[in-house]
C-alpha cells in the first residue's frame, strides 16, 4: 500500500483510522470505569455515533489548513487553507469556527446574511472550497455508520 505523504517531510502524518480507534477504546475504558464493568463494543459504538462527525471535521480542518497530513484524505486538499488570501483570513476563521462547532452549509449561508455582499459572496467561496458535503467519511472499525 501507498501512503499519500505531504510535500513537506516536517508535517506530522496520521490515520485517523488509528486515531479514532484510540480515542473509541479511551472512550470504552472511562465508560467502562464508571459502569463498573467493561462495555465492549456497545461504547465503542457510543463513541462512533456521539464522536465520530466532530472528530472527522476537526481532522479534516487540520488537513486543509496543512497542520497535520491524515492519510485518509486526499493529498491535493492538504494546506489549501493556507493559501486563502490574507484579507480573507478573518471570514477564513470565522466559517472555520462555525464549522468546528458543528455548522453546515445552511447555518453559515444563514449567518452570511448579517455581512456586506463582498463578504457574503466570498464565504460562499469558501464553503464552496471547503466543500464540507464532500467530507463525511463513514468510520470504517463500526457497525453503525457515522
Amino acid at each position: 500500500m501507498v501512503i499519500d505523504t505531504p510535500v513537506d517531510e516536517n508535517v506530522e502524518c496520521r490515520s485517523l483510522k488509528e486515531e479514532a480507534w484510540r480515542e473509541a477504546c479511551e472512550e470504552r475504558w472511562y465508560r467502562s470505569q464508571e459502569a463498573g464493568r467493561d462495555l465492549g463494543e456497545s461504547a465503542i459504538r457510543h463513541w462512533v455515533h456521539v464522536h465520530w462527525r466532530g472528530f472527522l471535521r476537526a481532522r479534516w480542518i487540520e488537513h486543509m489548513l496543512g497542520v497535520r497530513f491524515w492519510t485518509e484524505l486526499g493529498r491535493d486538499e492538504f494546506g489549501i487553507l493556507r493559501k486563502t488570501p490574507l484579507d480573507l483570513r478573518p471570514l477564513l476563521n470565522e466559517v472555520i469556527g462555525q464549522l468546528i462547532c458543528g455548522a453546515e452549509n445552511l447555518n453559515i449561508i444563514c449567518w452570511s446574511r448579517r455581512k456586506s455582499p463582498p463578504e457574503q459572496s466570498a464565504i460562499r467561496d469558501l464553503l464552496n472550497l471547503i466543500n464540507v458535503n464532500g467530507h463525511r467519511l463513514r468510520c470504517h472499525f463500526a457497525d453503525d455508520p457515522a
